[in-house]
């Protein structure tokens, strides 16, 4: 993993322990994108001429990736707007269930559409809480975020197979743009209706880029009857009519994900079994550095699994004293979260710690 830290110039002069913010572009990432771009410059049009080709070709390299099908993938430039596409198009009197404090793409998008909204509250006890509000509050739609992006809180995946077993007509609406590339994860046997990703973090495609997966006939399901009726009834081009149309409207674009197939197809080369064996390295001993420090709350230490994220006591003050010392983090909720990916190493752990105590 050392050897790839070479693929990324911001690291030579920083420890960046950011991605959950913003993955990093690389070397080899920023050829494909000039290669890219200079074939468009001299081919004008042409260039485009097999653009559905190569879309048709992103799909499935999703679908490869998550173990998911081709013809149930969707793109779109980000999670935020798949996932309101998918609102607008469901009945207003559905109920949905929300985790409090989740990402505001999905709560926000959420409550201003006037669903019926029920909470489960985030903390130790995150996968009992959940049950109890299905069980209290009987919701169709449960929408949530595999890992909480304020601190790092991950969902049991275990978990979540059992809880569609046992409630198999609630909607899985999963938002994994803080979990996709992060360890090797079935989709099609994961339990998830719906997982959307943006492609800019821990897929390190770029901005400009994501994906909505859908299992079988579940586009089908959450498409309004009106827009079936009125493409029955067209003679346009099935672009412009399909079910995957009502998300992909307008041009997509070869550039942008482009770059997301072949940040996929980088990361497989590595192999992602062994990006997430890293990983769990990492995260393990900085729980543990962290949790020595008395730097994680509660809710976070009580459990036995946590994700890359974490979120320590920290206010903008050492914010900018990290910055200065050429350590990136984010300013979150009440501390600094810190993030980490196969780029980083027991170095950069190390090195935050010590930048603490002598802080401190």
């Amino acid at each position: 993993m050392k050897n790839l830290r070479k693929e990324f110039p911001v690291l030579a002069q920083n420890t960046y322990l950011n991605t959950a913010s913003s993955g990093l572009l690389y070397d080899s990432l920023l050829d494909f994108r000039q290669e890219h771009d200079l074939d468009f410059l001299v081919g004008g049009s042409m260039f485009r001429d097999e653009q559905h080709l190569f879309i048709n070709g992103v799909r499935k390299t999703i679908a490869s990736f998550f173990k998911g099908l081709s013809a149930n993938v969707v793109l779109t430039p980000n999670f935020s707007l798949g996932f309101n596409t998918i609102l607008n198009g469901l009945e207003k009197s559905k109920k949905v269930l929300l985790l409090e404090g989740d990402y505001p793409s999905i709560t926000f998008a959420v409550e201003n559409k006037d669903f019926k909204v029920c909470y489960a509250k985030t903390d130790a006890a995150l996968e009992q809480n959940i049950e109890g509000a299905i069980k209290q509050h009987a919701p169709n739609i449960f929408a949530f975020s595999l890992v909480q992006y304020l601190n790092g809180i991950a969902i049991d995946l275990d978990f979540i197979k059992e809880l569609k077993i046992k409630y198999p007509d609630i909607l899985f609406i999963a938002d994994g743009t803080q979990f996709c590339g992060t360890k090797v994860f079935d989709f099609s046997t994961s339990g998830i209706d719906i997982l959307g990703c943006s492609g800019y973090k821990w897929l390190l495609g770029g901005y400009g880029n994501g994906f909505m997966l859908f299992n079988n006939n579940i586009l089908d399901q959450i498409t309004p009857v009106s827009y079936t009726n009125s493409a029955s009834k067209s003679n346009y081009d099935p672009s412009y009519t399909s079910l995957q149309a009502r998300f992909e409207c307008g041009h997509l674009d070869t550039l942008n994900f482009g770059s997301l197939q072949y940040s996929l197809n980088f990361l497989t080369k590595i192999g992602l079994s062994k990006i997430e064996e890293h990983i769990h390295e990492l995260c393990t001993y900085a729980k543990s550095e962290f949790t020595k420090a008395n730097l994680l709350e509660d809710i976070v230490t009580n459990r036995k699994k946590h994700s890359t994220i974490f979120n320590i006591t920290g206010d903008q003050k050492l914010h900018l004293y990290l910055k200065n010392q050429n350590i990136i983090t984010s300013l979150k909720g009440n501390g600094l979260r810190i993030s980490l990916h196969f780029y980083n190493t027991i170095e950069d752990i190390d090195k935050i710690i010590e930048t603490l105590h002598r802080y401190r």
